[in-house]
């Protein structure tokens, strides 16, 4: 609405999940792992094909601008766990406690029957990860996608990672072409749900290839669930994958295996479109 970038715009937009301590899938009062560490991972993507991630960063509520930072002022595209730590707090950003009494509380309910199982996180069909303590949603993503007056296109992509995971773990959100793809002459895709699947499948990075086929956002987004059904429809019943796609038109979609998967659409008219994106299921 402003005439300001789209790249400034993601980033800035996903600095308040990031700082709410009531969400648990994303920064700051995010679920820890298994260990009771909370590790953060982000990614974030311009116009012209500049990318930054950081995974497995602690004590920092803003993983998002240390990704832009990697970005802009190092040779690399990625940095992890301590490296990660180290650069943040070159460039200035402040150690914090991410580990909310709340997430904290939770951590400890799950311990009394957890079992270190590594494949707990993957492909267990006993695991159902909306089967926690009270019912609370195991893992999710906030991942946001714009279009600026100029029509570039930026994405952002940031979160707490599965709840409980293995300590090191590192799902699709930080990783360029899974979690989060921008190609500024198609469109841009984002992807939540059991990062697993996502990497397997390159999940982003499909969603913008078909739309470069001539897809629309809607239907590339099923084509890339049905993709990941198709290869293990064992699981799919188990787990939620969902994308979400803007193409170079404006024109956006998304689709997920599992039912209430929702996005919302904000234009310089309309803040608070709430949509229900279509489900396999």
């Amino acid at each position: 609405k402003n005439n300001g970038s789209a790249l400034d715009a993601v980033e800035k937009g996903v600095h308040v999940p990031e700082a709410d301590p009531n969400n648990q899938s994303v920064g700051l009062g995010g679920f820890p792992d298994r260990d009771g560490i909370v590790t953060l991972d982000a990614c974030i993507m311009d116009e012209l094909g500049n990318c930054g991630s950081v995974a497995a960063l602690q004590n920092i509520v803003h993983p998002i601008s240390v990704a832009r930072l990697v970005m802009e002022k190092t040779p690399h595209v990625m940095l992890v766990g301590e490296g990660a730590l180290k650069f943040a707090l070159e460039q200035g950003f402040k150690k914090e406690n991410l580990l909310t009494p709340k997430s904290e509380k939770d951590w400890k309910e799950w311990l009394k029957k957890s079992e270190y199982n590594p494949q707990i996180n993957s492909e267990n069909k006993s695991f159902r990860p909306d089967k926690l303590p009270g019912n609370k949603l195991n893992h999710d993503t906030i991942g946001m996608l714009a279009m600026d007056a100029k029509g570039n296109l930026s994405g952002a992509c940031t979160t707490s990672g599965m709840g409980f995971k293995m300590h090191g773990r590192v799902g699709d959100s930080p990783i360029i072409g899974a979690g989060l793809f921008v190609d500024n002459e198609v469109g841009a895709a984002t992807s939540t749900g059991v990062g697993e699947e996502v990497i397997r499948n390159v999940g982003s990075f499909l969603v913008v290839e078909l739309m470069r086929q001539g897809y629309s956002p809607e239907e590339a987004c099923k084509a890339a669930v049905m993709r990941i059904i198709k290869k293990k429809p064992e699981i799919a019943k188990d787990i939620q994958v969902g994308f979400l796609a803007i193409n170079k038109q404006g024109k956006y979609g998304a689709y997920a295996i599992q039912k209430g998967f929702s996005f919302a659409v904000c234009d310089k008219t309309d803040q608070k479109l709430l949509i229900k994106g279509k489900s396999y299921y």
